[in-house]
């Protein structure tokens, strides 16, 4: 499986955040020594895609209430074998949306992160390595799918939500100093 564009991206990728710099060498290494790394089959681990969707005027930000984790999360999921993980990515944020018409801000990566998934019916415990990425949707209409028990558009993070996933603080705030300089 090719897997050199994510690589690159990857290496390219910089954050000063101790978390981040702790996943991208976990990534880096899960990338490296595991074949089948973007296959849901691989019962230790897998790549996933996701994003963080601004709304038309950049004035709101998209999260999901993920059924399966109970977690407000950005939308994204599994590679299912798709190397492109941008792709992956952009497939993602149609499918969980509803959304007629996003464009990709940047082929760079948002942020990324490395979260160990519970255990779920008969899926064993195991670890999503999420690389995130910054999109715009053309229109606020949106349409909740099945992998969600609730979708909102934001203009800050529900704090008061005790089930705010992690990362999404310290997206929110990437986010709102990206708004700031473009």
């Amino acid at each position: 499986m090719h897997r050199d564009n994510l690589r690159k991206k990857l290496e390219k990728y910089d954050s000063i955040n101790s978390e981040e710099i702790a996943s991208k060498k976990k990534m880096l290494d899960f990338l490296n020594n595991n074949k089948n790394c973007f296959e849901r089959s691989l019962s230790i681990g897998h790549f996933t895609g996701s994003c963080w969707i601004e709304n038309h005027d950049g004035t709101k930000f998209l999260l999901t209430l993920h059924k399966k984790i109970g977690l407000w999360l950005p939308l994204g999921g599994h590679a299912d074998g798709d190397n492109d993980i941008t792709r992956v990515a952009l497939r993602e944020a149609y499918e969980e949306s509803g959304l007629q018409h996003i464009d990709l801000l940047s082929d760079d990566i948002f942020d990324i992160g490395v979260h160990l998934i519970a255990p779920y019916q008969d899926v064993p415990a195991h670890y999503h390595y999420d690389v995130r990425f910054l999109m715009r949707a053309s229109d606020d209409n949106i349409k909740i799918s099945d992998e969600s028990d609730d979708l909102r558009w934001f203009t800050e993070p529900p704090i008061h939500e005790t089930n705010l996933g992690g990362g999404v603080i310290r997206m929110f705030r990437k986010w709102k100093e990206f708004r700031r300089n473009n």
